[in-house]
């Protein structure tokens, strides 16, 4: 893996710690309609410490593609290894859904991702913008593309843009 893509991939697992530091999702409230069960089991597996529970979410051959560090996971395995893999670079992960919009298979999630990257002087609190493509029965997740400012979380965390995370 590349120094860049090394980075991106701890930038974004900090990003996604931040936002999963609760144990269960948040929504907003929203009068119009409830925020879907799969957004909501998506946030929490994010708040949880349990990374199966993320891959547990997307088809066999789903992909996660984390746009701001320019990397996608395939499969379940993958998947849950970039969970691990973001609770071990950031504290206190953490995605608060604000609101989730159904359009067809296309579930459009906005939320607050945050988290405290490890040895950053502060925390972060990003938006985040996520499109989640779902299987015909809208139970798995067969595509996530995240959208958030890896430019943000760094300035937020008090750390220079051309930081890059510990290795393992």
């Amino acid at each position: 893996m590349t120094s860049r893509a090394l980075r991106t991939v701890t930038v974004l697992t900090a990003a996604a710690a931040l936002c999963a530091t609760a144990p269960a999702a948040h929504a907003a409230p929203d009068t119009s309609r409830r925020t879907p069960g799969i957004a909501t089991a998506w946030a929490r597996a994010w708040n949880g410490t349990d990374p199966q529970a993320l891959g547990a979410l997307f088809t066999a051959d789903g992909t996660y593609t984390d746009e701001a560090v320019g990397i996608t996971f395939r499969g379940r395995k993958e998947i849950a290894g970039w969970k691990a893999r973001a609770d071990t670079l950031i504290d206190n992960v953490h995605v608060t859904v604000r609101t989730a919009r159904v359009d067809g298979d296309r579930l459009t999630v906005r939320s607050v991702y945050s988290g405290h990257l490890k040895g950053a002087p502060k925390p972060f609190a990003v938006p985040m913008t996520t499109h989640l493509d779902l299987d015909r029965n809208h139970c798995r997740i067969a595509s996530d593309q995240d959208h958030y400012s890896l430019a943000t979380v760094l300035a937020q965390s008090g750390l220079p843009a051309d930081w890059t995370p510990p290795t393992p």
